[in-house]
């Protein structure tokens, strides 16, 4: 039985099996998240970034599990980062899981960093990594980082 899932978030991608990932999810696509099994949301917003609603009392709300790593830009996509990442979705090994940022790039970036460092990956296959999970205009950053490691 497959575990794809396809949450309505904006910039939405399914780089794996049971993993959703894009941008900014409203209450409403939470909701759609929890009726399709998703059992954690990984926010990569800073607290500080603005958001109408309190995403982590809607999320525990629906009875899932709220995750939050900030990445405010490309100062936080560190390999400890990717690592915490890593140590979410492991956690969640339970269910489907949706990650996002404000517009999926951050989500990217964090998944290639987290393909190099945890899983081992070339830089190259990384970065394909990160593109199937949203990478765009922060690859350069991304390669800087992998390179410099």
């Amino acid at each position: 039985m497959s575990s794809q899932i396809w949450i309505d978030v904006p910039n939405a991608c399914t780089p794996a099996e049971g993993l959703c990932t894009g941008g900014r999810p409203r209450p409403e696509h939470l909701e759609q998240a929890r009726q399709r099994g998703v059992k954690m949301i990984v926010n990569l917003c800073p607290p500080s970034e603005p958001s109408d609603y309190d995403e982590a009392a809607v999320v525990r709300s629906l009875g899932m599990v709220y995750v939050n790593i900030p990445v405010a830009g490309p100062a936080d996509l560190t390999p400890a980062n990717a690592r915490k990442l890593a140590t979410a979705l492991s956690d969640a090994e339970a269910g489907p899981v949706l990650v996002h940022c404000a517009s999926g790039n951050r989500v990217g970036a964090l998944f290639a960093l987290k393909a190099h460092f945890v899983d081992g990956l070339p830089i190259e296959e990384a970065v394909n990594a990160g593109r199937a999970a949203g990478l765009k205009i922060l690859e350069p950053a991304v390669r800087n980082i992998l390179a410099g490691h």
